[in-house]
């Protein structure tokens, strides 16, 4: 009997170790956490800044905000002397608002040949010339049939046409931006027209303006291209506050 317990024991104890052993080398379920660090900077923004993400170019944030690229160079050369507009950094702050008491530059002025004269009594307020009022009338900026509609990814629309023909400016403004560094334009001009709306012309084969310049509307400011394209148009956007809106309820 004593030897049938013993036996019986050390076959239990065999059992539990054999247990125990499989139990360690059964492999984890639940994978050990990971902490994601490449999500950028965790400080918050400050108003009127913007933080660069991976892809930025300066032209591209002042595009998306509403700004004229030399006015933002202007107001982060201002605030730090040694910013270099061609060298910026993902979780660099890019300061995209004009700072206190910057005055609002002009966009389009109008030359007058009548004298100045003096006034006795106070002058009635005059009504600046607003190149681009709240509901802005736009004309076409080419001819040509829409062969892409607006969208969330599109920004605009695109008007088919042949190399050469010509791109008029859709109101009067003033000319922020022209050139080719912002990636998927092409040669790119922006005309601002006041400080809510600014429109942009793209994939052109040759500019007529450059930056500075002040347009009239209908005036021609390029010529249709395909750079950055695969066939002859012209990519057209309207900005409100930097937001890209469908611009075919503003086309007359």
């Amino acid at each position: 009997m004593p030897y049938t317990l013993s036996k019986h024991f050390l076959i239990a104890l065999m059992s539990a170790s054999l247990l125990l052993v499989a139990g360690c080398s059964v492999p984890r379920t639940k994978p050990a956490s990971v902490t994601d660090r490449t999500g950028g900077s965790t400080e918050p923004t400050p108003p009127g800044y913007y933080r660069v993400k991976k892809g930025d170019t300066l032209a591209r944030i002042a595009l998306d905000h509403g700004q004229a690229p030399r006015d933002v160079v202007q107001w982060n050369k201002a605030a730090n002397p040694s910013f270099n507009p061609n060298v910026i950094e993902v979780g660099d702050l890019i300061m995209i608002k004009a700072p206190a008491g910057t005055k609002p530059a002009r966009v389009a002025d109008k030359k007058s040949d009548a004298p100045v004269q003096a006034q006795a009594t106070a002058p009635e307020p005059v009504k600046a010339e607003a190149v681009a009022e709240p509901g802005i009338r736009l004309s076409w900026p080419a001819k040509g049939k829409v062969t892409g509609e607006f969208s969330e990814t599109n920004k605009g629309i695109d008007i088919a046409g042949k190399v050469g023909e010509p791109v008029l400016a859709a109101s009067d403004g003033k000319v922020v931006y022209a050139g080719n560094s912002l990636r998927g334009y092409g040669n790119l001009v922006i005309v601002k027209h006041d400080n809510t709306y600014l429109t942009a012309y793209a994939h052109n084969s040759k500019l007529l303006v450059k930056e500075g310049d002040a347009v009239r509307k209908g005036q021609k400011i390029a010529e249709m291209g395909d750079t950055d394209a695969t066939a002859a148009k012209l990519h057209f956007e309207l900005r409100v506050n930097g937001k890209p809106v469908n611009p075919m309820p503003y086309l007359q």
